[in-house]
């Protein structure tokens, strides 16, 4: 079951079947077939990238953070109050007096104390309710196992690719698909150019230039860097729901080279308009940086046509429902932002927002789940947003780094967590009625819930 618990507040995330859902029947290789004997296979993302244990309750820097909030439980909270301390040792390198704060820093303790009682109370409410039916719960003694590992040159790659035509430009197809008749032959696919789709009700294990993926069910992408969106506009297909998860500029980022970051004002280049129905639901995660924050609600949106409608807040949490990083942390904090609004611009129809009605937007929920620990990968939002959009809505994800079934998924590192060192695969004796999982299916309940509070 993905949503475990729903009440007034917001939702309680299982993340990892939420990703299980779309590939527990799998079509593998000829190769995985013969060595097996067996014709079906089921995946599972592995779960150890889920088994956040600790409370990260130090956080390094030259302020050593100690904080007795970071359980959301009754007593935890008791405690929690004027209990927070901060040691702060100023470092040699740093001659920057300990309580001087710059303006970001002011914004950005100003919002938090805009929205901790929010965050704090839907919390505590989901959490409660993940501890009363035994999905969260105290882990004593439990093995911490590796975390897959698998270097991604896609980016790398899609820079590499800019060189090459457009397929446009020559009067070829904009699509292709993954066929399964051939024993999952690949090797004709132009993944840079071109949109890949997986037309086949089960997932599919593919390999794309020389390395094994696991592709979801119905659903489509795109591989390629920012200049090269052409492809997907010209897909033809207009959606009603559309998630960016932009790789926001930050000192870490910079520190840290792990990936590429854009600049904000190129976000406005995104085809948003040429890309959403009309009414569109758009979301944006946003880091907690309040100029961020600002740019997409004063900026970004409007400059699209998208009116900004709400702020929901992601909030993680360890397997024993403790906040990953303490809620007052002056560095680190144990929540982002998503800003949800809708496209109001002369848009197109697309096949369900000809005949849905749009649903109103709380203007604040919460969204708690534990987070994985791999970096940059989020929970998918398609079963909390499925009231909003409609159960046959067409959606897009954009900067992703994994695919959703009966979605489409555009970046440059879009199928980095489809990578099979990311999955378990094993031979099953035939297929199940949840097979396949999506926007659509509906799951059913693994855990004795208790009642939710009526919205």
């Amino acid at each position: 079951m993905s949503i475990v618990f729903r009440n007034a507040n917001g939702w309680l995330l299982d993340a990892c079947s939420l990703v299980d859902k779309g590939v527990q029947l799998c079509n593998v290789t000829s190769e995985r077939k013969a060595a097996s004997g067996k014709s079906y296979f089921k995946c599972y993302f592995k779960h150890e990238c889920f088994q956040i244990l600790k409370s990260h309750v130090s956080v390094k820097s030259s302020c050593t953070v100690t904080t007795n909030d970071s359980a959301v439980s009754d007593a935890a909270l008791q405690r929690s109050e004027n209990k927070t301390t901060v040691d702060c040792k100023p470092s040699k390198k740093r001659k920057r007096k300990r309580n001087d704060l710059n303006q970001g820093e002011i914004d950005s303790l100003a919002f938090h104390h805009k929205i901790r009682s929010a965050i704090l109370e839907g919390t505590k409410s989901l959490v409660d309710a993940g501890l009363s039916c035994e999905y969260l719960s105290e882990v004593n003694n439990a093995r911490e196992d590796p975390l897959p590992s698998q270097e991604c040159n896609l980016a790398a790659l899609c820079d590499m690719a800019k060189e090459l035509p457009l397929v446009s430009e020559h009067g070829e197809d904009p699509v292709q698909f993954i066929e399964s008749e051939d024993g999952c032959s690949t090797t004709h696919l132009d993944l840079f150019t071109q949109i890949t789709e997986n037309r086949m009700d089960f997932a599919m294990e593919v390999t794309l230039m020389g390395e094994k993926y696991i592709i979801p069910p119905r659903c489509a992408f795109l591989l390629s860097d920012f200049a090269r969106m052409q492809p997907l506009v010209g897909y033809g297909k207009f959606f009603d729901l559309i998630v960016l998860d932009p790789p926001w500029e930050n000192k870490s980022v910079k520190r840290s080279g792990r990936y590429s970051f854009l600049p904000s004002s190129q976000l406005k280049r995104l085809p948003v308009p040429l890309l959403a129905s009309t009414g569109c639901v758009v979301v944006t995660w946003v880091t907690n940086r309040p100029s961020h924050l600002r740019f997409v609600r004063d900026e970004l949106y409007p400059h699209w046509g998208v009116e900004v409608l709400a702020e929901w807040f992601w909030v993680k949490v360890t397997r024993s429902g403790e906040y990953v990083f303490p809620l007052d942390s002056p560095h680190k904090k144990p929540y982002e932002v998503l800003v949800l609004g809708r496209y109001r611009g002369c848009g197109h129809h697309s096949h369900s927002s000809l005949r849905k009605t749009e649903l109103p937007m709380e203007e604040q929920r919460v969204i708690v789940s534990v987070p994985s620990a791999l970096h940059s990968h989020k929970p998918s939002l398609s079963e909390v947003l499925r009231p909003y959009v409609g159960a046959d809505a067409r959606c897009l994800e954009l900067f992703a780094r994994s695919l959703q079934p009966g979605w489409t998924s555009w970046g440059n590192e879009v199928i980095k967590f489809q990578h099979v060192s990311y999955y378990t695969v094993e031979p099953t004796d035939e297929p199940t009625d949840t097979a396949t999982g999506s926007l659509h299916g509906e799951s059913s309940p693994h855990f004795s819930l208790p009642p939710p509070t009526p919205d």
